[in-house]
């Protein structure tokens, strides 16, 4: 009987079945899931019996209580970046290997960043909605040149978003814990505190993981200290800003707009659908064709090397 993966991410292998080959040819069944929404985690829980080596996980949540049930599985194999919501410490504590694909999603991101603050800074959604309501109203919109961009985490995001904006004349700020040095310097970049950042910046970019240290990163007191134009941008992580305090700013008019594609709780349904200046997306970073073969390649490869790892295949 072969082993199996179960593939909780319900996007998994529907435009390629390139990456469910490799996983058959390297004798592992790989059993998709048929639910068409988000697992619970009862329902994750009642899928993993012993068959079961590895998970393929989306941003669904991998808990400690699925980890503790899963009696024979030895790998989780992360379709994306954050690891989040996968309970790290229950995974080394029951000697899961835990796996991600950290390069693949990073030009799609980058470009659906860039693509988000020419939109904001044009006010094109705005409009695209007026005239599909019969309003023909232009509305007046601001340069990308000149500006500002602060830049919340230098890693492989980020610094794509740098070399994209590059072209256009701006300025970038960042805010790095771990910088590299060599390309902040080829690339003229001002390394600056947090609290320089959020005030001196025109757009503001949120490029790092989800951690107890940038859970709110930005919140009430960073909203009140940012120039009253600013543009904040997340398609990053939810859970870095502060969605009632963002919620607060834009009541307020005490920020220019704001463009999130990830969300603490997903599917989003709150109050910022309700504002012009806003563009919600529902978590389509690296929904790219190609970046999403490429993706489940590198998943299924770290999967197949992991499981080598740990002497299962």
């Amino acid at each position: 009987m072969a082993l199996k993966i179960l593939i909780s991410s319900r996007s998994f292998g529907k435009i390629d079945s390139g990456a469910l080959d490799i996983l058959r040819r390297s004798g592992l069944e790989p059993v998709l899931d048929q639910l068409g929404r988000t697992p619970t985690e009862d329902e994750i829980i009642e899928l993993l019996n012993d068959d079961f080596v590895g998970i393929i996980a989306g941003t669904e949540k991998i808990t400690k209580k699925i980890i503790e049930n899963a009696k024979s599985l030895r790998v989780i194999s992360r379709y994306g970046i954050g690891l989040d919501n996968i309970d790290l410490k229950a995974a080394k504590e029951q000697r899961i290997l835990v796996c991600n694909t950290p390069d693949a999603p990073t030009q799609a991101v980058a470009e659906l960043t860039l693509i988000l603050i020419l939109n904001l800074l044009r006010k094109l959604c705005e409009m695209d909605r007026e005239i599909k309501s019969n309003v023909w109203k232009p509305r007046m919109g601001t340069l990308l040149e000149g500006k500002n961009i602060g830049i919340i985490g230098l890693g492989r995001i980020g610094r794509r978003l740098v070399e994209l904006t590059e072209p256009f004349g701006v300025d970038i700020l960042a805010y790095e814990t771990k910088p590299n040095n060599e390309f902040i310097k080829r690339h003229d970049i001002k390394l600056v505190t947090l609290e320089e950042l959020m005030s001196e910046s025109n757009i503001i970019s949120l490029h790092v993981p989800l951690t107890d240290e940038t859970r709110n990163i930005i919140g009430k007191k960073e909203l009140s200290t940012m120039k009253k134009d600013v543009l904040i941008i997340n398609t990053a992580r939810g859970g870095l800003i502060d969605e009632k305090a963002l919620i607060n700013a834009l009541d307020g008019k005490a920020i220019g707009g704001v463009a999130i594609d990830a969300f603490e709780v997903e599917p989003y349904k709150g109050r910022l659908s309700e504002f012009d200046n806003v563009i919600l997306t529902p978590h389509i970073g690296s929904y790219t064709t190609e970046t999403r073969i490429k993706m489940e390649i590198e998943t299924v490869e770290n999967m197949i090397n992991a499981l080598k790892e740990v002497n299962i295949i």
